[in-house]
């Protein structure tokens, strides 16, 4: 059918060009690229990564496809997408966009394995795979925009999840040269595979959800070009019968425009959000609330004496799962607004160490667990362009010092500069790589659209 909500997407993803893509989304794209290499290597020394190599290692058929921080271990394309997303999702240290969703983690890991997946003599180069990767951030978030603000996704499912494993597919239909009508199958395809419940936030099973959205959406794709079919209006309304809206309770889809001077990507307008330290991006508001009132406090008794602390107070939007009193495991430390604040206000910094089994179980960090008290302000809603972070602290003296945060340092209105994430990478990668390999991954993404075999990377 031409002229409906799904054949313009897949119209789209079949005619986008590079020339298409400005230079601002260019070098968007190119941070995102280098913080999730980045965030990916350090996540592959953590428990749940090793959990899922494991398990993909039961599978040793076409091993063609590097998995992060392990050299010489080679897994299938899609299982190297799966595991590579895990690591990436593993300590919630990847990107986030705005309506909510973790972009990168869904799409990057799919085109690594591919591309190391194609012959020798089909290998894309750099600038189509930066064109395939912009491709694959477009459908997410056009997608996420289908409600108002996108609030209805999250309701029920982790947005990666739902958003990414379509992004993934495009993203993959487009890196492998697909027909427009085999795009919209990949889409419709990806749509059965799509969906986790956000009951599973906080804990192992979390990092699972980026990595079968990167994975299931390469599978999709690879299907799609093997010639399986699947409904061509999966993203359209049609009355009685839920194709991509069973995802949301509001649900108001819209066509996307062909690429050229009248599209501009989403990515042109809105800047990404890069995390300093590993958690759910909530808590970078109440980190920074932390920071801001511990300098007070210093200033005020010339040390931080938690004894001098009658009460914590926290101002924080509504937020059921990142509303964590006592967390009691590093995946509940991640999504929990309490242990960030006093793990800021007892270290003066949040890192990758603040979330060890022996950090969250210190009793003076305790203590200070017990001293918060939280309170939702009707003007502090649960939405990552509009909400605020406040920490007071309200002494036995009877003062009250308070910190607030209306935009943290990494957020798209206040953006990580370029040393800063360099820093953040380095740090990252440092932990699996040597200083030279550090070097060569820069260097390669930062020159991208000149490199002749994108497997390279």
């Amino acid at each position: 059918p031409e002229d409906t909500v799904t054949s313009s997407f897949a119209s789209f993803i079949h005619a986008a060009r590079p020339e298409h893509l400005s230079q601002t989304v260019r070098q968007r794209s190119k941070r995102m690229i280098l913080d999730s290499i980045g965030v990916g290597l350090v996540g592959s020394t953590t428990h749940v990564f090793d959990i899922a190599l494991r398990y993909c290692r039961l599978y040793s058929s076409m091993a063609v496809s590097s998995v992060y921080g392990k050299p010489g271990v080679k897994l299938s394309p899609t299982l190297a997408a799966f595991t590579n997303g895990v690591a990436t999702h593993s300590m919630d240290f990847d990107d986030t966009w705005h309506p909510a969703t973790h972009p990168s983690g869904a799409v990057l890991p799919a085109l690594l394995a591919a591309s190391q997946m194609l012959p020798p003599n089909t290998k894309p180069n750099g600038l189509d795979f930066l064109l395939a990767f912009n491709v694959g951030l477009e459908v997410q978030g056009r997608l996420m925009h289908f409600s108002t603000e996108a609030h209805d996704i999250p309701k029920r499912f982790h947005p990666p999840s739902v958003v990414g494993t379509l992004g993934s597919a495009a993203a993959t239909a487009k890196l492998l040269s697909l027909s427009s009508a085999q795009c919209c199958h990949a889409l419709g395809i990806a749509a059965s595979l799509a969906g986790a419940p956000m009951a599973n936030a906080a804990t192992q099973a979390k990092p699972l959800h980026v990595g079968n959205a990167t994975r299931l959406g390469l599978e999709a794709a690879l299907l799609a070009g093997r010639g399986m079919e699947a409904n061509p209006l999966i993203l359209d309304d049609i009355p009685g019968c839920s194709g991509f809206s069973a995802f949301y309770s509001v649900y108001q889809p819209k066509p996307l425009s062909a690429p050229g001077e009248h599209h501009k990507f989403l990515l042109e307008k809105q800047d990404i959000a890069f995390k300093r330290f590993p958690a759910h991006l909530g808590m970078h508001w109440v980190v920074d609330a932390a920071l801001s009132v511990r300098n007070l406090f210093i200033n005020y008794a010339g040390s931080f004496s938690p004894s001098l602390i009658r009460t914590i107070r926290l101002k924080i939007p509504v937020s059921k799962y990142i509303n964590r009193p006592f967390p009691s495991s590093e995946h509940q430390a991640r999504h929990s607004f309490q242990f960030n604040a006093c793990a800021a206000l007892l270290d003066g910094e949040v890192g990758l160490g603040s979330f060890s089994e022996s950090s969250i179980h210190r009793q003076e960090l305790r203590e200070l667990l017990d001293k918060v008290v939280v309170e939702h302000p009707e003007d502090n809603v649960a939405n990552f362009d509009k909400m605020y972070g406040e920490v007071a602290l309200l002494l036995h003296s009877g003062d009250v010092l308070t910190g607030k945060c209306d935009t943290f340092y990494g957020h798209w209105r206040k953006p990580l500069s370029k040393e800063s994430l360099l820093k953040k990478f380095r740090s990252n990668a440092s932990h699996v790589l040597p200083e030279e390999k550090i070097e060569a991954i820069i260097t390669l993404v930062d020159n991208l659209e000149n490199l002749s075999d994108s497997s390279q990377l």
